[in-house]
């Protein structure tokens, strides 16, 4: 249960909006928009029903004031996304920002400077919230990416104004409800990338919540190492395999069944292109490396993704970046995407390398729901607890608002 800005009457209102578009941007100019385009519907609705837009953000990570982390360069950006001009604020706090504040009308919108320009914002310092919370009226968390950070703009101000989600926020909070909250069964997870190191909390806790746990990538060459396959020079983490071991024995106390490649592409270098061919699981070459799966170990995810309901992807399946070791990433996305089209499996993609590689598939639009919020994402699949979405949270008996439109 969760507030939204259905339960707000924001007529008239200071709102101060927290979204996410800390984007990449090189020689002072954006170069991928697709944060502030995603963060645009939450600014646009509260603007048509007549709010003082506010929006905080942060961009790159400062230590103190750095001019070449000014937040400027969002306004043309922002401006061309939400339709409308956009005022600036120099900074996000003190006389500045309150006399840009005090100059709206309502509808209007407002960027203030990067909320990184004062520490005291990731310390989570109370003052520091205070003073951002005495420019608005309301508070609207609309970066569910920095959901996971407890900063005075992403938490604190949470438990000074009221608050609620924004549309981006709810969408994806209700993706990820639907894909772990309450799934519909059978659940499939597709975990991949270099490392089970950097997965082991992932792996713990997906274990308990899927009833198919495909491993693909570096990780799936640890647990092949781990019962006793032979991964020649392939990337694998052989002190780790005691802690795959224990993996695969809680999977299975857990009856989940975790789904490893049979067969491997092996090549000797990693290059495009590198002379390749296909071999068992059982009989990699000491002088090969193994770089994706083979196409036995694909029809078999897929034919498993079959009978699914629910796939949460985190991952490629091997070196995706590379042809010719990008077919198993792209068949099972292509996969996978098939069937979401046709109503009968609900996916939910996101964190690092894995919105690359399905875009690469040509499917990162084919998708139920592709997040970008990295870091978000992945503690949420590890099954923490997020300070910003705990902080819009309902406790009891609703929200208090008296108008409804919470979920």
């Amino acid at each position: 249960m969760f507030r939204t800005i259905d339960a707000l009457d924001v007529k008239g209102k200071r709102v101060l909006v927290r979204a996410d578009l800390n984007v990449p941007a090189k020689d002072g100019k954006v170069t991928d928009s697709t944060r502030i385009d995603r963060s645009a519907a939450t600014l646009k609705e509260l603007a048509s029903k007549g709010a003082k837009v506010i929006v905080l953000t942060h961009f790159g990570r400062p230590k103190g004031r750095e001019e070449k982390y000014s937040q400027k360069l969002l306004l043309e950006p922002l401006a061309k996304a939400v339709g409308q001009p956009v005022a600036w604020a120099d900074d996000c706090i003190g006389p500045q920002a309150e006399a840009v504040i005090n100059g709206l009308k309502d509808g209007d919108i407002a960027l203030l400077e990067n909320v990184r320009f004062h520490p005291e914002e990731e310390k989570n310092d109370v003052a520091f919230a205070r003073k951002l919370a005495v420019l608005g009226d309301l508070f609207v968390n609309d970066a569910f990416s920095t959901a996971h950070r407890a900063h005075a703009s992403t938490e604190g101000l949470a438990h000074i104004l009221p608050a609620a989600a924004g549309r981006l926020m709810q969408v994806e909070l209700e993706a990820l409800a639907k894909a772990l909250g309450t799934p519909e069964k059978p659940v499939a997870a597709v975990v991949g990338g270099a490392k089970v190191s950097t997965k082991l909390e992932l792996l713990g806790n997906l274990v308990g919540r899927v009833d198919y746990l495909i491993i693909g990538g570096g990780m799936a060459n640890t647990f092949l190492f781990a019962q006793g396959k032979p991964v020649g020079k392939s990337l694998c983490e052989k002190e780790m395999a005691e802690t795959a071991r224990e993996i695969l024995a809680k999977a299975k106390a857990a009856h989940c069944h975790i789904v490893l490649p049979v067969d491997a592409i092996i090549a000797g270098e990693f290059a495009e292109n590198a002379p390749n061919k296909v071999v068992s699981v059982d009989d990699v070459p000491d002088d090969q490396m193994i770089l994706d799966a083979g196409p036995a170990s694909i029809e078999a995810i897929i034919d498993r993704l079959g009978g699914c309901k629910t796939l949460v992807w985190n991952g490629p399946l091997g070196a995706f970046e590379i042809a010719p070791f990008d077919k198993a990433t792209n068949a099972v996305a292509q996969a996978a995407a098939e069937r979401t089209a046709q109503g009968k499996l609900l996916t939910v993609a996101g964190g690092g390398d894995t919105v690359a590689a399905l875009a690469k598939a040509g499917v990162d639009d084919k998708f139920s729901y592709v997040s970008t919020a990295g870091g978000a994402f992945l503690e949420w699949l590890e099954g923490k607890t997020l300070p910003g979405v705990a902080a819009l949270e309902v406790k009891t008996g609703g929200c208090g608002c008296g108008k409804g439109g919470c979920h």
